[in-house]
């Protein structure tokens, strides 16, 4: 009976760890322009904090692009109040309509509302077109691809403890287990190094994206990013924190309380 369990957990890891295999060799090459594209050689700050971290990246630079200019106000609680109701660029507006009519919304649900606007959709569908960004087919692919080996490892493990309470008397139940160990074995080494080789490239930004995202990390000087209008006028350390926001998150942030007015969950009642 543990034989046929074996057969089972074997056929989980080699199905699950091929197809992640084939889907990180798909999103780990680097996607042609499309026709018609332009190859970008300089990146606005809405670009780059899309390579780096996404629509909810894109959220969180004018989210503190507009506060820093008093055209928003952010609580430490988690809520976003619109000050200004105009936006100045099509980010900014689609934030704005995010908020809702009534002005005032937490900032996880900004962030929801923000990542479906056309205007984080143009964002993206242009970055996809120039070659930086890795298309959402192969993203959705990898991601399957990660939960289906993840999955495998499960089963491994209950057809592993069902084995050995199944196993016949006399039977080394140490030996048994030992069997299950090593299709246990190849599915955690594929899930390491896909967390390690892969992810990179299966984030937001293609190897091109990585690369510009790299130099930029590497302290290049700072003219190859160049401002989005909103940030345009902002004098050299407002740039630099902005630079730092869209480039490594809201751990570049150094203010505690505008940390915790982009907190992931809310902190507070309404504000």
């Amino acid at each position: 009976m543990w034989v046929i369990l074996l057969l089972l957990a074997w056929a989980a890891a080699f199905l699950t760890c091929g197809r992640l295999c084939l889907a990180a060799a798909a999103a780990g090459q680097a996607p042609e322009p499309a026709p018609g594209g332009v190859r970008l050689r300089t990146l606005t700050l809405y670009e780059a904090a899309f390579l780096a971290g996404g629509p909810h990246r894109v959220t969180d630079l004018a989210l503190v692009t507009m506060g820093r200019q008093h055209r928003l106000l952010l609580a430490h609680t988690g809520w976003a109040t619109v000050v200004d109701p105009v936006g100045r660029d099509e980010l900014e507006r689609s934030v704005i309509t995010a908020i809702g009519p009534e002005g005032q919304s937490p900032v996880p649900e900004v962030r929801t509302a923000h990542a479906a606007a056309d205007a984080v959709r143009a964002l993206a569908d242009r970055l996809t077109a120039a070659g930086l960004a890795v298309p959402a087919p192969a993203r959705t692919h990898m991601s399957a691809a990660v939960r289906q080996v993840r999955g495998a490892c499960l089963l491994i493990l209950v057809t592993g403890a069902t084995a050995v309470l199944l196993a016949r008397p006399g039977t080394d139940q140490g030996q048994v287990a030992a069997w299950f160990s090593l299709p246990l074995l190849l599915t955690g080494a594929c899930l390491a190094i896909a967390r390690i080789e892969i992810h990179p490239y299966t984030s937001w930004a293609s190897p091109a994206g990585q690369e510009l995202l790299g130099d930029l990390s590497g302290g290049l000087p700072r003219r190859r990013l160049l401002p989005s209008r909103a940030a345009t006028g902002a004098a050299g350390d407002e740039a630099g924190l902005l630079t730092a926001l869209a480039i490594k998150g809201r751990k570049a942030l150094t203010d505690p309380e505008l940390r915790s007015a982009l907190a992931e969950t809310l902190r507070d009642h309404r504000y």
